[in-house]
């Protein structure tokens, strides 16, 4: 299929977004084709203004167009408990989720040897200060079930070691409503390794 110019530079943008193929990017372009005209102006202006207004928090590094953000800012929030997380997107997931009330602290990376990948030590040394200020009673890390989750992981306990804060992990095992029979070998792993104490009531 040959098309415009226009188009197949459109269609190359939109192939550099994550999980989208070509079949997908020429989709999407051609769907922006058929739209009224201002739907696209809009498009374009959006854009333009979340690159000019957003920008990281000076607190926890979330995406904000206010300084601190509205999680920072929040008076409701639990200022006892601070949970590390290595991206916003993993944030916002904990956030949908409303499993947790605290604060937080974007890493903005990960340690990943085999991608070139590592945390900015700067930024490791403002978690330090920022966990060590905040009168924090619990830190949680919140990386990812992987190799790069527990280097990163690894990386965070020692960036935060001297701070005497209780330092908790998410904890990793079968899922909700799975069953052992078809869970694989790595995830019965992780459900052993991260059992919990059962404390049994005596009723006598």
């Amino acid at each position: 299929m040959s098309v415009s110019e226009p188009v197949e530079r459109l269609m190359k943008l939109f192939s550099r977004f994550p999980g989208v193929g070509d079949k997908t990017a020429r989709r999407f372009a051609l769907f922006l084709l058929q739209q009224p005209s201002d739907f696209s102006s809009e498009l374009s202006s959006t854009i333009s203004l979340m690159r000019d207004r957003t920008f990281c928090c000076s607190i926890c590094g979330n995406l904000t167009t206010e300084d601190p953000c509205s999680i920072c800012s929040d008076p409701f929030r639990d200022r006892k408990t601070l949970c590390v997380m290595e991206n916003v997107e993993d944030m916002l997931s904990m956030e949908q989720s409303g499993a947790y009330s605290g604060l937080y602290f974007i890493l903005g990376g990960r340690v990943s040897p085999m991608d070139g990948q590592d945390i900015e030590p700067e930024r490791l040394a403002r978690l330090k200060e920022y966990s060590g200020k905040g009168n924090f009673l619990e830190l949680i890390i919140a990386t990812n079930p992987s190799v790069e989750g527990d280097l990163t992981f690894f990386a965070v306990l020692d960036a935060v070691r001297d701070t005497g804060i209780k330092t908790t992990r998410l904890a990793f095992g079968l899922p909700l409503g799975g069953t052992i029979g078809y869970a694989d070998r790595v995830t019965l792993h992780a459900s052993i390794e991260s059992r919990v104490e059962v404390r049994v009531q005596d009723n006598s």
